[in-house]
Formats: structure tokens, C-alpha cells, sequence
């Protein structure tokens, strides 16, 4: 008698260490999860993920992009989290699945917390200044280096849901290189750490059979 198949696994992938270290910290051992340091920057993020999709055991796999970000958008703070609708760079637009889903899991997952919604735009370097004006002004709600690149070469290697969710580390008002940085860090890092129940549960009700 043949087996059900497996079902497909969720690979989450970041840039930085202490992302990773904050996703493991808030690890759970729910379901197949396979989080994903990439390191810095789109090429980066694109070689990662393209190295860990030929994997058999990732052929499948449902792609989440995860980490800091810079907020562009007034009235952002530290520690607001960011679900894109869909990302951007200059290899193109990737449209994300289960955006309400994602947001219900993540109000659940960190009650208090803001969640922003729109597009995430990619930067192949860290934005300050007046460049976020510019960015905002293309419609784009957050910036991030990786986001992009990890979601284009998912959806290129495959038909398979994909998401991006940021938490705000530095914005227009509580730019990195002031006083608050520190500040600022910390309360992202609790909040990255405290939203993988959210993602595993968006992963799953996404795999459930539609009625």
C-alpha cells in the first residue's frame, strides 16, 4: 500500500546570526522547519537558497524570508512587524500567499505588536536617509536586502507558496546610528524570536485540503 506523501517542508531563510539564533530560540520542534542563515546582501540570499532548494529533501518546500528590516513608512518603531504583500527588486515582483493568514498568526503570536502590511522593496545596501523618502514613494512599506532575492529564486525553482515577514529594526525616526539602537535591537530581537509559532501554523494551514 502506497504511503500519503510527505508534506512539502517549510524553509525559512535569514541573513544574520543572531536572526538565526532568535528563530532557534523560539524554536518549538513543531512540524519539518528548516531555518536558513544566507548571509548578507541578494546574492547572497539568492546562491543560499538556490544551494538549499537543490536539496531532495527541500525540493518542495514552502519559502519563508524572515529577519530586520528598515521601516519606511512615519510612525514606525522598533519591534512593528512587516508582512509584504509582495516583494521587489530589480529582478522583479514576487506576489506572497496567505497574507491574512499570516497577519492573524502573528497578532496572535505577539499581542500588542503592530503589523504593517504592504510591499517590501530590496537594497543591495542598507538604506538611511533620503533615500527611504524615495523608496516610500514608490508605494514600498519596508526595505531589507535579502527579503526579495530569496522569494524570486524560490518561485523560480518551483511552484510553491512563499512569504516574507520583517520586524522593524530601524526607522526613519529611530535611525541605526542613533542613541536608541541598542534599545531598538533588543525589543526586535524579542519579537523575531517570539514569531515562529506563527509561521509554522501559517505552514500548516496552508498544506490543509481546501473544502
Amino acid at each position: 500500500m502506497d504511503r500519503p506523501p510527505e508534506p512539502a517542508p517549510l524553509l525559512i531563510a535569514c541573513a544574520l546570526g543572531i536572526e538565526r539564533l532568535a528563530l532557534r530560540r523560539g524554536a518549538r520542534g513543531d512540524g519539518p522547519v528548516t531555518v536558513l542563515r544566507t548571509g548578507m546582501g541578494p546574492d547572497a540570499a539568492e546562491a543560499a537558497v538556490t544551494r538549499a532548494l537543490a536539496d531532495p529533501a527541500l525540493r518542495d518546500a514552502v519559502v519563508l524570508a524572515t529577519g530586520f528590516c528598515a521601516g519606511l513608512a512615519p510612525g514606525m518603531h522598533p519591534g512593528d512587524l512587516v508582512v509584504a504583500e509582495e516583494t521587489r527588486d530589480p529582478r522583479g515582483t514576487t506576489r506572497c500567499d496567505g497574507v491574512e493568514l499570516l497577519v492573524k498568526e502573528l497578532v496572535r503570536a505577539v499581542p500588542g505588536r503592530t503589523v504593517h502590511t504592504g510591499p517590501l522593496t530590496g537594497s543591495d545596501h542598507v538604506v538611511r536617509g533620503p533615500e527611504r523618502a524615495a523608496l516610500l514613494a514608490t508605494g514600498a512599506i519596508a526595505v531589507d536586502m535579502e527579503s526579495a532575492a530569496t522569494l524570486h529564486c524560490a518561485v523560480r525553482t518551483g511552484v510553491r507558496p512563499v512569504a516574507a515577514v520583517r520586524v522593524v529594526v530601524d526607522a526613519p525616526e529611530h535611525e541605526l546610528v542613533r542613541i536608541g539602537t541598542v534599545r531598538g535591537g533588543i525589543s526586535a530581537f524579542r519579537v523575531l524570536r517570539s514569531v515562529l509559532p506563527a509561521f509554522v501554523e501559517w505552514h500548516r494551514s496552508l498544506l490543509l485540503p481546501r473544502r
